[in-house]
C-alpha cells in the first residue's frame, strides 16, 4: 500500500552552528525529511562560512529561512543583507529557500537565469489573526503563485477547527504544490490531513524546546501516533471530539488498532467549540466516525440523523459513525457499556470474570458524582441492571432533574460528603475533577470514602486519580476509567472497521502510555 509524498519537514531554531548541526542529526534520527534552518534564530551569522557549513554538514536536505520580524521571525536589520544571504544559500547548494510573499516578486527576479535545476522557491504567507475566506485564500494563492514560485506556503490561524476545511480546499484545488498549514490547537489536523488532501509538506518539532509555530505537534507524534507515511488520499478520517481534548490517549489506540489490522483509517485529536457546526462543515463520508467527549455528548444526540435507543433514553451519545452508503450520522451510547461492565468486574473480582449469572448491581445502592453526559450513562445503565439511584451534582437543579429521569435520588456534593451509605453502595465519579493537568484535585473528600463497597473513576489520566488513591488507602475497592476506556473503545473500533478489536493490543498501549 502506498502511502502519502507529503514531506515531513524539522524546523532547526538554534541559536548557534553547531547546535543547528546537532539538531540535524536530531531530525534524522527521528526520521524527518527536510530541515528548515532558520537563521533569524542564530545569534552571530557570518554569512558565507556558516552557510557552506550548514550545507554541508546537513544529513537532509535544506530548506533555508531568514525571516523577518514583519512576518514573525526574529531578523531587525537590513533587508538586502537579508535577502543577499538567501541568495547566498541558493548559489551554494541549498534545496529550497523560502521568501515572504512581500518580497518575493523583487527576489524571483533578482535569480532569474541563475536558478540551480533542482532548488526551488517557496513563497510563504503567515496570518496570525485569522483564516480567510476561501475567497480571499484562493485569490492569495493566485497572486503568490504569479510572483513565480515553485510552491506557495500559507500559515493562517485556526479559531475554529472548521477553519481548515478551507484550507484543505485550497491544497487539493491549487495548480501550484501548497503547504497549507493551521496554527493553533484548532489546526492540528491542517498538519496530519495535509497528507491525504496532497500538501507538499508538514512540519514537527524535534520534541521539547522551541516551537516554531503555535500548536506544532512533535515529529515523533506526527509519524508514530498518527502514522503519517500511510495516510494517503482514500484514507477514511476518524478523531475523538471533545474540549479540552489534548489529554487524550484514544489516538494511540486506534491508530495502533487500525494498523494491527491492516485497516486504512487514522483518527485525531479534534478540538472542537460546535458540534454542529463540526459536522456540517466536514460532511464528506471520508469524515467516517468520531468518538463524543466531554462537554459535547449531549448536544450529539441533535446532531444524529438516527439514535440508538438507549443513547436516546441517557440523552447523550458518545460514538457517532458516518453511513457510507448516504452519509447519514448514526448515534449511539458505549459509555454505559464500558464503564458498568467494568464495575461489575470489580464487584464480582477478577477472579469470578467467568461469573455472569445475573448483576452484582442488582439491589445496590449506586451514587453518581455528575449529571451531564458521562453521568447519565451511569445512572441509566446501572439502572438496567437494577440499581438504586442517587445523583450528586454541584447544580442541585441538575442532580435532581436526572434523578427524577431514572427514579432515583439526589444531592448536591455538600450532601454528599455527610451521606451516609448502606453496606454494598457503589461511588462512580462523572465529573472531569481530577483530570491531567488537575492531579491534585478530588470531587469529594477522604473521609467520606470509607464506607463504600467500590469507587469508580471515569477520568483515565491519571490512571490511579486521587480519588482512585484515597479510596484505596481508606480500604475500599477501586475501578479505574481505564477499564471503561478498553471497554467501550472495543466497541466503538468494531462500529468503526467492521473488525474485531485488537483487545489484547489495546490493554498494553494504554498500559504503556498511562
Amino acid at each position: 500500500m502506498m502511502g502519502t509524498s507529503t514531506l515531513v519537514c524539522a524546523p532547526i531554531m538554534a541559536e548557534t552552528v553547531r547546535k543547528m548541526v546537532s539538531d540535524m542529526g536530531k531530525a534524522t534520527a527521528l526520521g524527518a525529511d527536510l530541515v528548515e534552518i532558520r537563521l533569524d534564530y542564530l545569534k552571530v551569522f557570518n554569512s558565507n562560512e556558516d552557510l557552506k557549513t550548514l550545507i554541508k554538514e546537513s544529513p537532509l536536505p535544506t530548506l533555508f529561512t531568514y525571516r523577518p520580524k514583519w512576518e514573525g521571525g526574529q531578523y531587525d536589520g537590513d533587508e538586502k543583507h537579508r535577502l543577499d544571504a538567501l541568495r547566498l544559500a541558493m548559489e551554494l547548494g541549498a534545496d529550497y529557500i523560502d521568501v515572504e510573499f512581500q518580497v518575493a516578486d523583487e527576489f524571483i527576479d533578482s535569480i532569474y537565469g541563475k536558478k540551480p535545476d533542482k532548488f526551488k522557491v517557496i513563497v510563504s504567507s503567515h496570518n496570525y489573526q485569522d483564516t480567510p475566506s476561501l475567497e480571499d485564500l484562493g485569490d492569495l494563492v493566485a497572486r503568490m503563485q504569479a510572483t513565480g514560485a515553485d510552491i506557495v506556503s500559507i500559515t493562517t490561524t485556526a479559531l475554529d477547527i472548521t477553519d481548515v476545511a478551507r484550507i484543505f480546499q485550497i491544497t487539493v484545488h491549487s495548480q501550484v504544490p501548497v503547504i497549507g498549514l493551521a496554527m493553533g490547537e484548532r489546526g492540528l489536523i491542517s498538519r496530519i490531513l495535509c497528507a491525504k488532501f496532497g500538501g507538499y509538506l508538514t512540519s514537527g518539532t524535534l520534541g521539547s524546546g522551541i516551537v516554531s509555530v503555535p500548536g506544532e505537534p512533535a515529529i515523533k507524534d506526527i509519524l508514530h501516533v498518527y502514522n503519517f507515511r500511510l495516510i494517503r488520499p482514500g484514507t477514511k478520517m476518524f478523531g475523538v471530539i471533545g474540549k479540552p481534548i489534548s489529554h487524550s490517549k484514544s489516538p494511540l489506540l486506534y491508530n495502533e488498532g487500525f494498523k494491527s489490522v491492516g485497516f486504512d483509517g487514522v483518527y485525531l485529536h479534534l478540538l472542537v467549540d460546535d458540534i454542529a457546526n463540526f459536522l456540517r462543515t466536514y460532511s464528506s463520508t471520508d469524515f467516517s466516525g468520531f468518538s463524543v467527549g466531554i462537554p459535547h455528548k449531549e448536544a450529539a444526540v441533535k446532531c444524529c440523523d438516527e439514535v440508538d435507543p438507549v443513547a436516546k433514553s441517557i440523552g447523550a451519545v458518545n460514538c457517532i459513525v458516518r453511513r457510507p452508503t448516504d452519509g447519514k450520522l448514526f448515534g449511539l451510547n458505549t459509555d454505559y457499556f464500558g464503564s458498568i461492565s467494568a464495575i461489575e468486574d470489580g464487584l464480582r473480582g477478577s477472579h469470578d470474570r467467568g461469573n455472569t449469572t445475573g448483576s452484582p448491581l442488582a439491589g445496590r445502592l449506586f451514587v453518581v458524582m455528575g449529571a451531564g453526559g458521562a453521568g447519565k450513562a451511569l445512572a441509566y445503565g446501572a439502572k438496567q441492571k437494577g440499581a438504586r439511584i442517587v445523583i450528586a451534582n454541584r447544580e442541585y437543579d441538575r442532580a435532581r432533574k436526572l434523578a427524577d429521569e431514572v427514579g432515583g435520588d439526589a444531592l448536591s456534593f455538600a450532601e454528599l460528603e455527610n451521606f451516609h451509605p448502606e453496606d454494598g453502595t457503589v461511588l462512580a465519579n462523572a465529573t472531569p475533577v481530577g483530570m491531567q493537568p488537575n492531579i491534585d484535585e478530588t470531587p469529594i473528600p477522604k473521609h467520606a470514602l470509607r464506607s463504600y463497597s467500590l469507587v469508580f473513576d471515569a477520568v483515565y489520566n491519571p490512571k490511579m486519580t486521587r480519588l482512585l488513591s484515597e479510596a484505596a488507602e481508606s480500604g475500599v475497592t477501586v475501578v479505574s476509567g481505564v477499564e471503561m476506556l478498553i471497554g467501550q473503545a472495543y466497541e466503538q473500533f468494531e462500529r468503526f472497521t467492521g473488525l474485531p478489536a485488537p483487545k489484547e493490543l489495546f490493554r498494553k498501549v494504554l498500559d504503556n502510555c498511562l
